[in-house]
């Protein structure tokens, strides 16, 4: 069931820091379900949640239920898949959610693959996109992608987001949408000034935080990012545009064949205590 806040019975597929930000985020407005793929996961994201709840106005956490059975999100108006950036992944969960939630809208938080292109590894032509960002308790936009066969989830997509605090910008079903497709040819582009050059991270992060006035300089944000999602964002964005821009660089493709992934691994273009 919807009403002006878009919807009352969220729930998300997901145990990572964007599934358990937006699920922390969810429970300011709705009892929200966490489905997680194993009890030890379920248990982490649990965790997380808790401790986002402790940081976000109005968050409560005592309206978190998490799950490992798919059935429970039987009564679910909405769910959001929000697992590996991979479409088989995706594929995999959002058409168990499908089978087990027949009623409910569906959505997924890729940042780079197409939604078309989900959905049909999902088996459904009704899902949209609606991108968040990390971390989501404190970053504002959602990039909210409705193709044609979702159309009907529109407004109550847009008003969840507006319910949840956020701004949403309707954006084209592009590899990317907006943000990815600007940024990470950026982002790519100081890895290769430092290949060409022999700068450290820390000089190019200077220059563009005094210069251009970035809070964060490009080669942290990638850590922050983590290397492995970089890599796998460029990935997406160069077999869709195959603009050599868009290509994840040697050095990032080399760093995360070695485990280097940035601050979940304690080692990127930075070292992290």
């Amino acid at each position: 069931m919807s009403s002006s806040q878009g919807y009352e019975s969220p729930g998300i597929a997901g145990s990572g820091a964007i599934a358990t930000g937006l699920a922390a985020v969810s429970t300011t407005t709705a009892d929200t379900i966490l489905l997680a793929r194993s009890e030890a996961s379920a248990w982490r994201a649990e965790e997380k949640v808790v401790a986002a709840c402790a940081k976000i106005e109005g968050a409560e956490p005592s309206r978190l239920r998490v799950t490992t059975d798919p059935a429970d999100l039987s009564e679910c108006d909405v769910v959001v898949e929000a697992v590996v950036e991979e479409v088989a992944a995706k594929g995999e969960v959002l058409g168990a959610v499908a089978a087990a939630c027949p009623n409910a809208d569906l959505a997924t938080t890729t940042s780079s693959l197409g939604i078309a292109e989900i959905a049909a590894a999902a088996g459904t032509d009704k899902l949209y996109g609606l991108h968040v960002f990390n971390p989501v308790p404190r970053m504002q936009l959602v990039e909210v992608c409705i193709p044609v066969g979702a159309a009907d989830a529109r407004e109550r997509a847009l008003a969840w987001c507006a319910a949840l605090g956020k701004t949403a910008v309707e954006v084209p079903d592009q590899a990317g949408f907006v943000v990815n497709r600007l940024l990470f040819p950026y982002l790519f582009e100081a890895v290769r000034l430092i290949e060409r050059t022999g700068m450290e991270a820390g000089e190019v992060d200077t220059c563009m935080k005094l210069g251009a006035g970035h809070p964060m300089g490009p080669l942290a944000l990638l850590d922050f990012v983590g290397l492995d999602v970089s890599k796998a964002i460029g990935d997406a964005l160069y077999a869709d545009n195959g603009e050599l821009a868009s290509k994840p660089p040697g050095l990032i493709v080399e760093m995360v064949g070695e485990g280097k992934l940035g601050r979940k691994s304690g080692a990127g273009f930075y070292r992290y205590d």
